[in-house]
């Protein structure tokens, strides 16, 4: 089981900015904040992914975070679009990875593939 994890960013306050829409469908919200250059998000006060202004930037992670009901990876892609994502794989099922499995996914500002997965038969 992971406890964090987190990728490095060319451009903190657009990332940050990302992020914080982004998650919000999966009821994730900016939790801490160090010096305009590392952010912390996650739900119930514990952040578990961060991203860093640093170098190297990370720019082809692919970090896939889990939904227990459908809808919020539909609004995850949605809303990533508009703050600035690049769609990577509309919402839907993807079969061949199993017959639940359904997805959608995202380029971040610089390239990351960010996923939101939910494997529950329905909604």
């Amino acid at each position: 089981m992971l406890d964090h994890c987190g990728v490095n960013v060319s451009n903190f306050q657009k990332s940050k900015a990302f992020y914080s829409t982004a998650l919000k469908p999966l009821g994730y919200e900016l939790i801490m904040e160090f010096d305009n250059v590392v952010a912390g998000f996650g739900k119930d006060n514990i952040p578990d992914f961060w991203i860093k202004c640093e170098s190297p930037v990370t720019t082809r992670a692919h970090v896939a975070f889990q939904s227990e009901t459908r809808n919020p990876v539909d609004q995850f892609h949605s809303t990533a679009l508009t703050a600035g994502g690049k769609d990577n794989g509309a919402p839907g099922l993807r079969e061949d990875y199993s017959p639940t499995y359904y997805a959608a996914f995202v380029f971040d500002p610089d390239g990351n593939n960010i996923e939101v997965v939910c494997h529950s038969p329905k909604g």
